[in-house]
């Protein structure tokens, strides 16, 4: 998944809307929250703070970060015999990274 934006979503006379932010949302996986993450930030980093789609995207960075950090469990959980994996632990916090990543 690449950091690029869609040009239609850039454009200087189109305003960001809650749609914009969901589509981002709807492809979250722990492997690529961090990108998205990121398209999210730059989505949004030019909206005012009462702006919806601007408080919808900033829950939605948090959550991808914990998705990034702590991954996810799908289906019913292990089996007995098997173990969790070590990505998916509740209390793994985010990091940040100086540098061009955000």
């Amino acid at each position: 998944m690449a950091q690029a934006e869609q040009p239609e979503r850039t454009r200087s006379d189109r305003r960001v809307t809650v749609d914009d932010v969901r589509q981002l949302m709807g492809s979250s996986t722990p492997h690529f929250a961090l990108q998205l993450r990121n398209r999210i930030a730059s989505l949004i980093a030019d909206l005012p703070a009462d702006d919806p789609a601007r408080r919808l995207g900033e829950q939605e960075i948090a959550r991808l970060e914990s998705l990034a950090f702590t991954g996810e469990v799908r289906g019913e959980g292990f089996q007995d015999g098997q173990r969790l994996l070590p990505s998916v632990n509740d209390h793994e916090q985010p990091r940040r990274v100086p540098g061009a990543t955000f």
